[in-house]
């Protein structure tokens, strides 16, 4: 089960669009999904070494019916091996200049255009630093939901979703299981992040992404394509979103 975009090209309207959101945001993040029948040739082509990755482990939380989804609202947990577990709080789609100039400060809010071919969103993402069985504890149900929260991520919650919903009577949605690799090509300047999301149905999504500074995402998302179809990438198939097909994966085993 896959939740998947279309990818045609942008217009001039949107690209009008992208580059206002741009110049408000923090970092531009390209991305690309990989076509399932393309994985093994993908990871030759690039010489990515699946045993240098790291694996992961992503919980999400919404209600059954994913409201909050609907509403533009991402609620995650992850776990991390070597390092602190995280949680966060993601609106979107959002407009820099519009997000409360407190909460826009933080140095724990991060606003970043994610962009693919033929789309893109801006969101705004407010993390926090949990301990190392925090998010097992939830899962075990012997600590609500909210503890995983900061204060300012509870108020940035209250805020964008409807007075019916608590977090605490919110539905656990996951695992899922991922890879992460991170990997610099000799032929490109920039650093490349492959993450391989193993969703319990046996499907997976292989997703290419690198970070950018504003200023520079139109001469990166240009040498990074042309890198990518220099070693046979496809760059023209229908984008698969993570996060929306582990949502509705689980929202469906519900």
């Amino acid at each position: 089960m896959s939740a998947t975009t279309p990818s045609p090209r942008l217009s001039d309207a949107d690209l009008r669009d992208l580059l206002a959101l741009t110049r408000g945001s923090d970092s531009v993040e390209l991305k690309l999904t990989v076509p399932h029948a393309a994985h093994r040739s993908t990871v030759t082509a690039l010489g990515m070494d699946p045993l240098e990755a790291q694996i992961r482990q992503v919980f999400f939380f919404d209600t059954p019916d994913l409201a909050l989804n609907q509403q533009g609202v991402v609620v995650r947990a992850r776990r991390v091996p070597g390092r602190h577990d995280d949680s966060v709080m993601k609106l979107r789609p959002v407009v820099p200049d519009r997000l409360p100039s407190g909460l826009r400060e933080s140095k724990n809010m991060v606003v970043e255009v994610d962009a693919m071919p033929g789309g893109y969103v801006c969101s705004a993402s407010l993390k926090a630093r949990l301990g190392g069985t925090d998010i097992l504890d939830v899962v075990a149900g012997t600590r609500p939901i909210h503890t995983l929260y900061s204060k300012k991520q509870r108020a940035f919650f209250d805020a964008n979703t409807a007075d019916d919903v608590a977090l605490d009577d919110l539905s656990i949605l996951g695992p899922i299981t991922l890879l992460k690799l991170k990997f610099t090509p000799d032929e490109l300047r920039q650093k490349m992040v492959a993450e391989l999301w193993q969703y319990p149905d046996g499907s997976q999504i292989l997703e290419l992404s690198t970070k950018c500074a504003p200023s520079e995402a139109f001469q990166v998302a240009a040498e990074t394509r042309a890198y990518l179809a220099g070693h046979g990438v496809d760059l023209s198939g229908e984008q698969q979103t993570k996060t929306r097909t582990a949502l509705e994966y689980f929202s469906g085993a519900l």
